[in-house]
This record gives C-alpha cells, sequence and structure tokens, in this order.
C-alpha cells in the first residue's frame, strides 16, 4: 500500500494514501450479520424497543423472514408512533408493527464495494448496512472501524 509523496518544503503535512487504499474491498471490515442485532419486519415495536433497550444501539437493522434487508428502525420511530395528544400512549406498542414505522430510504453498501464508495456514505450514518446481490444482509460496516483503518495507516505514514 503506497501513499504520495509531500512536496519538498512540506515535510509536516500528511499525505492521502494512495489509490490502493481507497480500492480495498470493505469485505475484510464487515462486523458479520451474526453478530449484529436485528428485528424483522413483523415485529412489534414494543420487540423492537426490547432490542434497542438492551443493546444499547441508537438504531438495529430490520430484516424480512428470508434475511434480505429491509430498512433500519430507532427508539424515536418507536417513540414517535406512540406518542398521543395528552401522553405516550405505551399499551399501543405490541400492536405497532416494525414494518409500518422503520425507514426504508437509507444507503446501503455492496459487500464487493471498494473503501472509497464506504468513506463517502459513512460521512452521514453511525453505520452502513452491508448487502450482497440478493438484498441479504451480510452485516454492518461501522464509521469506528473506518476510522481505525484511516488512523493506522496516518500513524504509519508518519512513522515512516
Amino acid at each position: 500500500m503506497g501513499f504520495h509523496s509531500c512536496a519538498k518544503g512540506e515535510e509536516d503535512m500528511i499525505s492521502l494514501p494512495s489509490k490502493d487504499f481507497f480500492d480495498t474491498r470493505i469485505e475484510e471490515f464487515v462486523i458479520s450479520s451474526e453478530k449484529v442485532a436485528h428485528v424483522q419486519i413483523g415485529n412489534s415495536a414494543e420487540h423492537a424497543l426490547l432490542v434497542l433497550t438492551k443493546t444499547g444501539y441508537a438504531a438495529i437493522p430490520v430484516l424480512d423472514s428470508k434475511y434480505r434487508f429491509q430498512g433500519l428502525i430507532n427508539a424515536q420511530m418507536i417513540t414517535d408512533s406512540i406518542l398521543g395528544m395528552n401522553h405516550i400512549e405505551y399499551e399501543r406498542l405490541p400492536e405497532i408493527r416494525v414494518q409500518d414505522i422503520m425507514n426504508k430510504e437509507i444507503p446501503v453498501i455492496h459487500i464487493e464495494e471498494r473503501f472509497q464508495k464506504a468513506l463517502d456514505l459513512v460521512i452521514n450514518q453511525n453505520f452502513l448496512c452491508v448487502v450482497d446481490d440478493e438484498g441479504m444482509f451480510r452485516g454492518i460496516l461501522t464509521r469506528r472501524v473506518i476510522l481505525k483503518h484511516l488512523k493506522k495507516l496516518i500513524y504509519q505514514l508518519r512513522n515512516s
């Protein structure tokens, strides 16, 4: 993995990683679907809230019965769905379905994509959901993992 060299007199500036770095496949950075908490579209909002609360995650993927990615759900979506005029209607949680309140309009990334695309997409997301050709959920790529990889490359560059 090479780096672009700095121009003379610019020794203190950090040079950008080479094209090799940006062409790295994301697959090696993906947290496997088996390790990722999720809910299914037919689950109740109550179940989703329990999963979110027990895991401490801000949002979790929503899958269909064949484990194809469908969207994301978070606690705010659930809370918004039970806000009444004068109080929070907790009693409605078991009857509300995840599929009716989840966010379907979120960016996903294909398992075969390169680091450059992940970097572009993760700027506004805590994590990216990773899918294959059939839309099967393969896992997540977190902003944290991407930043750790960038940090490692920057330290290698500074120490070389």
